[in-house]
């Protein structure tokens, strides 16, 4: 279910479309110990100072969208997924997150969530955090991972050590979620084919229901790009990054997950069923009085659920999807609506984009009405090109009857899509234009000309 609404002139968003339909709602939390050097997510070094006027700050511009029916502008809110996103969500107070989330029930933000996610730093899960997030009804988390050796976390300026992550495994499944990601980085300089295999090894003995696999991007302004710059360090050879990647492919198709999207893979029903069971095993040990509490609990928390009936893709021509994908980014690579809150964070309505100002101090000043820092709507053009780059980011690619539905027949990416089927990079399958497996390791250069 999604939630209409409709925005008055005098509004700030006034130019978005409306009514419109919300299916995803993302919350930045920005808050981090520490800034590792290869991020360029919009994230402060501030634990505990600012966090309660953050929150407050978060419930009045969420308010805004939340008010009661009777508002002429607004009718509730009903996101299908919710992901909060960082910055390190978990570094949160859990009192803080309490409130938070008591005020997203309250109005009726999660009535319909089916996919309930937060972002974690392995070092910063707790048992007094998972028991809020659960009661609430937080059905995933994922961890930032990133490697299990402490040379590549040390190139990577992470904080946590490798045992930290089991630990926080175990606590999330002690607690009731058993949807867990792990996130790694791969191409990290100095890192070897065998640290990868050790890595996935690590992870893959976690049961994941899901694991994100990204290769290290140098980007603009980031100190680990400014060391690239300065000699100090040098990339990994495109070579060994492509062997990397053919690599993670390989195990992760032979642990039993399937390669959904470029650098994700969900677990395949029958891998998801043996964790599930794991997970219901490890739970019956927790103790009876904090069972007696949680099922006294009115807060009652959705059931987990399986992506793969949410949306209909399929792994390969004729084989029906069957595994734990992430239903939130999907709505992202499907180009659906979503409607982004807290400093920076990014919204797209039916080809209209903004995003708020990326400054928690001004974030603060300016509540509970944000700066509007970008925005921009799409002509219909630049939109067919953006379902193509993010349709084919997903291994089913993209409906071939959709795209003659919406592309001219005179448009000069027919020529490019002859010519990058004609080089290996694309090829039509069954009704669908996707990545070859030679295209999946130049994805960025073969997408970008058909922008």
């Amino acid at each position: 279910m999604t939630a209409t609404i409709q925005l008055t002139a005098s509004d700030q968003l006034a130019t978005a479309p409306a009514p419109f339909a919300v299916d995803a709602l993302y919350l930045h939390v920005p808050f981090c110990s520490h800034k590792c050097h290869y991020c360029d997510f919009y994230s402060i070094v501030d634990r505990t100072g600012r966090q309660t006027a953050f929150v407050d700050a978060l419930m009045h511009e969420l308010d805004r969208w939340t008010s009661d029916a009777s508002h002429a502008e607004t009718t509730p809110l009903r996101p299908r997924t919710v992901f909060f996103g960082g910055g390190t969500p978990s570094l949160l107070r859990p009192a803080l997150w309490r409130t938070l989330l008591d005020f997203m029930q309250c109005r009726g933000v999660l009535e319909h969530v089916e996919e309930f996610t937060v972002e974690a730093n392995p070092d910063t899960v707790t048992e007094e955090l998972v028991d809020v997030l659960a009661a609430a009804g937080v059905n995933r988390v994922s961890l930032g991972v990133q490697s299990f050796d402490r040379s590549m976390l040390k190139a990577l300026q992470r904080e946590h050590e490798p045992a930290h992550v089991p630990r926080a495994v175990n606590i999330l499944r002690n607690g009731g979620v058993d949807n867990v990601n792990v996130d790694l980085i791969f191409a990290v300089p100095g890192q070897t084919i065998p640290m990868l295999d050790a890595d996935l090894d690590a992870a893959l003995e976690l049961n994941p229901h899901h694991v994100s696999c990204y290769n290290l991007t140098y980007e603009p302004g980031t100190p680990m790009t400014s060391r690239m710059h300065a000699g100090q360090l040098s990339p990994a050879p495109e070579s060994l990054e492509r062997a990397m990647l053919q690599r993670v492919i390989d195990r992760m198709d032979l642990a039993g997950f399937v390669h959904y999207e470029i650098s994700n893979w969900g677990k395949r029903e029958q891998e998801s069923r043996r964790a599930e069971e794991q997970g219901i095993e490890q739970k019956s040990r927790k103790s009876e009085n904090k069972k007696i509490a949680m099922a006294s609990d009115d807060k009652t928390a959705p059931s987990s659920i399986s992506c793969s009936s949410a949306l209909p893709l399929s792994c390969s021509d004729h084989t029906p999807l069957s595994c734990s994908l992430c239903l939130h980014n999907l709505m992202y690579w499907t180009n659906a609506n979503w409607l982004g809150l807290g400093p920076s964070a990014a919204s797209h309505v039916n080809g209209r984009r903004w995003k708020n100002e990326g400054n928690l101090g001004r974030y603060l000043a300016d509540s509970p009405r944000p700066a509007v820092v970008e925005s921009e709507r799409l002509d219909p053009d630049r939109q067919l090109g953006e379902h193509l780059m993010l349709g084919l980011r997903l291994r089913q690619g993209v409906d071939r009857a959709w795209l003659s539905a919406r592309m001219r027949a005179d448009d000069e990416r027919w020529d490019t899509i002859d010519s990058l089927v004609g080089m290996g990079m694309l090829q039509r399958s069954s009704g669908r234009l996707r990545l070859t497996a030679e295209g999946l390791f130049v994805a960025d250069a073969v997408i970008a000309k058909l922008l």
